[in-house]
């Protein structure tokens, strides 16, 4: 639709020029034929209105609006230097009417050197007449005739021009403000996506592939103890009961998720977050998995109520994590997970002992996700061997910013 306004308006606007030129010189023959008086003259000769010489100014002046979009400057230069001869034998209305055309033309269309040159050569022009004029009168009646004609065909087509000017910058530079802020809206848009699939994706790894890779290592273990059901079934039935617990566990997160996604409104229902007070679930899971993990928790209960919201999921996330990564590096290993405060700083501590297929340059995609954790509510997170250990050490902030 827009391309055909612009092929329309292409167009048109060449033909609207030719015609409003024709126009022009019809109304000016029109008015010259009607014998209307001159209005002014310089020289001792006054020339009729049905003089030929007229006819042929009135026609150059017309032929002068052909260029008034695209050369309006060069346009009045026609239209001036055809006017000022015109002064010798009387300037004539059709003349002042193309000439104030011309004038606007000027001033709207030109380039801005062209605008200015035109504006203040309006401005000396009626300066300089308005004292010609006071000095020429005989009378102040004389006086204010000859005012209302110097500030009337000058200045008023170029003050107009102006404010037809000075709106249409306006109108364009609001054009380009609002196609900025919407290029700015549309990044924003696209940051805010990006960042909203990141923490998708860290939440899938951290919950479902945790989960996953929990059930897929038991489900080794109890592959393992098949052939001893008969002696420990016990052992069997612990390890079975925790596939079933990480399965749904998996199940209901993913429901939550996929039901948070094709959602539009925001009082969808879906699980409350995990929290530090859920860990036990954390190091029941590990242990199934073959692992012998030790923790002091002592002050977790306590510090689940004060903590903010983030800070407490991030904790979660980051000891589950940890917590997967021995799993499928160090299993049998022994582990400890030690969440305490320190002043105004949550610390979470992971470590376990370092076997042969423990990660050792700390570059997993697991160990990203939790130093993005880390770093999204203000803490720092290192991961590496410590004392012929594995270390993940978290320090998140257990206030609120103010």
């Amino acid at each position: 639709m827009n391309a055909r306004l612009e092929r329309l308006r292409a167009w048109v606007e060449p033909r609207v020029t030719v015609l409003q030129a024709v126009l022009l010189f019809g109304v000016g023959m029109v008015i010259l034929t009607s014998g209307m008086p001159v209005i002014a003259s310089v020289g001792p000769h006054d020339a009729g209105a049905d003089h030929p010489v007229r006819v042929l100014t009135l026609a150059v002046m017309c032929a002068a609006e052909l260029s008034r979009r695209r050369a309006p400057g060069t346009g009045l230069l026609i239209g001036l230097a055809v006017t000022a001869p015109e002064l010798l034998y009387g300037v004539s209305l059709p003349t002042v009417i193309v000439l104030t055309d011309l004038l606007f033309a000027a001033t709207l269309y030109g380039s801005r050197r062209t605008n200015r040159i035109v504006v203040w050569g309006s401005g000396a022009v009626v300066l300089v007449l308005t004292v010609v004029a006071i000095m020429s009168a005989h009378d102040m009646r004389e006086v204010v005739v000859s005012l209302l004609q110097v500030f009337g065909i000058p200045l008023i087509p170029v003050w107009w021009a102006m404010n037809v000017r000075w709106h249409r910058e306006a109108a364009t530079a609001e054009r380009a403000r609002a196609d900025q802020v919407a290029r700015i809206a549309e990044l924003d848009r696209k940051a805010a996506v990006r960042e909203e699939r990141a923490r998708m994706a860290r939440d899938l790894h951290d919950v479902i592939a945790g989960h996953l890779s929990a059930i897929a290592i038991q489900s080794e273990a109890v592959l393992a103890v098949l052939p001893k059901v008969d002696g420990d079934p016990t052992a069997m039935r612990t390890v079975l009961r925790s596939v079933r617990e990480n399965s749904v566990q998996s199940l209901t997160e993913m429901r939550a998720m996929i039901h948070l996604l094709r959602s539009e409104e925001s009082t969808v229902e879906h699980t409350a977050p995990a929290r530090l007070r859920d860990i036990a679930q954390l190091l029941e899971s590990a242990r199934a998995a073959g692992l012998s993990v030790s923790a002091s928790m002592a002050v977790a209960a306590e510090l689940g109520e004060e903590l903010p919201v983030a800070v407490d999921l991030s904790a979660y996330r980051i000891v589950q994590e940890a917590l997967t990564n021995v799993v499928k590096h160090a299993p049998g290993a022994r582990a400890s997970v030690t969440v305490g405060r320190q002043d105004s700083v949550l610390v979470v501590e992971v470590v376990n002992d370092r076997t042969v297929s423990t990660v050792e340059d700390g570059t997993g995609r697991g160990l990203l996700n939790m130093r993005e954790r880390a770093q999204a509510v203000g803490g720092v997170l290192e991961a590496g061997p410590h004392e012929r250990q594995w270390r993940v050490r978290a320090e998140l902030p257990a206030e609120e910013a103010r």
